[in-house]
């Protein structure tokens, strides 16, 4: 059977969501709500609420909601069953026994054991003369011995099955190897191993766990170059950053990003604890709020190539809006012995310079915005009035983004020297622009406000009403409910099945039957039987304004639009009454 309803009724109680998110969120009182920046998406404003009355976040910007079990399941990355786990644990509660609904539970577990014994394996394969191979790669890289344990690192057998062959003997099936993304199923019904004759590095997340692998390619082996693990109930790549379980320890005042394994485990090895890199894939919105939770400066660290620089300007503008301060470290050029620019990462330049040139470079490094600059004045010709022309148009753009007119100031004057204008022209394009942006903006807006029906679907698309009329008044009646519970006895007639929207109807129903049980209305307990929109939906209807000083009325108002546009769907004539109430309604709502 599922976690007790009434168990999930205690936890609730006993969890406050207050608590709950400030150990995640700085949060400040404005009025009856607390306030802080959304960890759900990238913003410099506070517009992430929190209400300790209603035991509720809603945040206005991306839309997100819910109580503190769905706070725990979105900022964690967690299953319902999982979210409950961790906050019974808060609140020294021990979940019951759930019986079958324990099958997620325990798939998740056979998964990381399976990917804990496959690191044992792999590294003790490495010690092994089977390993040799790729001992030998890790010595060419000038990896240690003491690092390449402090890393977890292994080796795959070059043969088809020996990791299979060895977990099997373990007591794993098929199936588990396979949901672990260890192994491969064969055509003819059998398995073999995911990762063959590669350098096999564990991937462990911020609790220990090994959730998966990534892994390179040896010297003269045909494939890809580097190969992860696929995406698995635990192994999110997304947003997985590697070694941040190791980084998040540093007493340095900040963590560095690059690109690659190998130049975290190569700058790691030279006294840098504070580098991590994302997981083979570009860094996203998800990676930044997570990094966000460990450190307030990032340091970029990409190659020197113009694909590293590529790749930096794109970052730069997934963080521009993260509560993140960030600078850019740029290795320095250099060349072979014709002149040639030679391709160099963090690991080329700590073995060719040493960790203290490195750190150098680190000390160095520029913030971002002059970095932005710079490379805009590397990118044009500045002694022309084409080439500053062009630099000016593309550097107020950058200014005009920046939300403190402080920042405006100092960086505006830096570009208009670095194009021979005065600060105070570059200021006045800058506000001019500024200016244009914001009326866009609002003609955006306008246009937005002038459709009714749009301004007030809700924001998931699976969710649109489509009859926005008995949608609002269903709305409203759900509102009342959960601020006055009381009220219930005069809706008892009303079915789920004239509720004209889906959604609505499902969290009608779900209230009623937890009146009808003697039970609580908590939006928070409803997390493990709504959606995250639908979840989201429901906080929205509930931080919308109600008086209730003639809720009565409103309610028999609500009820009465419901049933009237049931009947319309339905195609039913309506009662005279009805009828005579709905034309009066219409010549009113048209000025008659």
């Amino acid at each position: 059977m599922a976690i007790p309803e009434q168990f999930i009724d205690e936890l609730v109680a006993r969890s406050d969501i207050a608590e709950v998110v400030s150990s995640y969120v700085h949060l400040s009182r404005k009025g009856s709500n607390l306030w802080g920046l959304c960890p759900f998406h990238n913003e410099k404003t506070p517009s992430f609420s929190v209400s300790p009355d209603k035991q509720i976040y809603h945040c206005f910007g991306c839309g997100k909601g819910g109580g503190v079990i769905s706070f725990v399941m979105e900022i964690e990355n967690l299953s319902f069953p999982d979210a409950v786990r961790l906050l019974a644990q808060r609140a020294g509660l021990e979940v019951p026994d759930t019986g079958a609904d324990e099958s997620g539970r325990k798939k998740r577990a056979r998964v990381l054991e399976a990917n804990r014994q496959a690191a044992r394996f792999y590294h003790d394969y490495l010690k092994s003369p089977g390993g040799r191979r790729v001992a030998d790669y890790i010595a060419q890289r000038q990896i240690s011995a003491r690092t390449a344990t402090r890393f977890g690192l292994g080796a795959a057998p070059e043969g088809w099955d020996g990791l299979t062959k060895a977990l099997t003997a373990q007591g794993f099936d098929k199936m588990e190897l396979i949901d672990a993304g260890l192994a491969v199923a064969g055509k003819n019904g059998g398995i073999y191993d995911k990762f063959r004759a590669r350098l096999m590095l564990p991937v462990i997340d911020v609790r220990g766990d090994v959730v998966g692998f990534t892994s390179r390619i040896l010297p003269g082996e045909e494939g890809a170059k580097y190969l992860n693990t696929p995406e698995t109930i635990v192994f999110h790549k997304g947003r997985l950053v590697y070694a941040l379980n190791l980084a998040k320890n540093t007493k340095r005042p900040n963590l560095i990003l690059v690109e690659g394994n190998i130049d975290v485990i190569t700058l790691h090895q030279a006294g840098f604890d504070n580098v991590v890199a994302t997981m083979g894939t570009a860094l996203t919105e998800e990676h930044a709020r997570v990094l966000a939770r460990y450190t307030k400066e990032l340091v970029l660290c990409y190659d020197n190539d113009t694909a590293g620089k590529k790749s930096t300007q794109r970052v730069l503008d997934i963080l521009k809006n993260a509560d993140l301060a960030v600078r850019v470290l740029q290795l320095p050029n250099t060349y072979d012995s014709a002149g040639n620019p030679l391709k160099q990462d963090p690991d080329d330049f700590v073995k060719r310079f040493g960790p203290a040139a490195f750190e150098k470079c680190l000390n160095g490094s520029a913030g971002q915005n002059d970095y932005r600059l710079e490379e805009l004045a590397a990118r044009h010709d500045l002694s022309g009035e084409e080439g500053r022309l062009a630099y000016l148009k593309e550097a107020v753009e950058v200014v005009a983004a920046l939300q403190s007119p402080i920042e405006r100031e100092i960086f505006g004057n830096k570009a208009a020297a670095a194009a021979g204008i005065s600060g105070q022209a570059f200021a006045q394009e800058v506000a001019r622009y500024r200016k244009n942006r914001t009326w866009q903006a609002r003609k955006r807006q306008e246009r937005r406000d002038l459709t009714p029906s749009v301004r007030v679907q809700p924001r998931a698309r699976e969710l649109r009403y489509t009859n926005v009329r008995s949608a609002r008044a269903e709305e409203g009646l759900l509102r009342l409910l959960l601020l006055e519970p009381a009220l219930f006895p005069a809706v008892e007639h009303l079915e789920p099945e004239q509720f004209s929207a889906p959604a609505l109807a499902k969290i009608y129903t779900l209230l009623r039957q937890r009146h009808q049980a003697g039970r609580e209305l908590r939006p928070a307990s409803l997390a493990g039987e709504l959606t995250a929109e639908e979840m989201s939906c429901l906080v929205e209807i509930l931080d919308q304004p109600a008086g209730l000083s003639n809720s009565e009325q409103a309610l028999r108002d609500y009820i009465e639009t419901i049933e009237t546009e049931a009947l319309k769907r339905g195609g039913s004539e309506l009662d005279p009454l009805l009828a005579a109430r709905e034309k009066f309604r219409e010549k009113k709502a048209y000025g008659g």
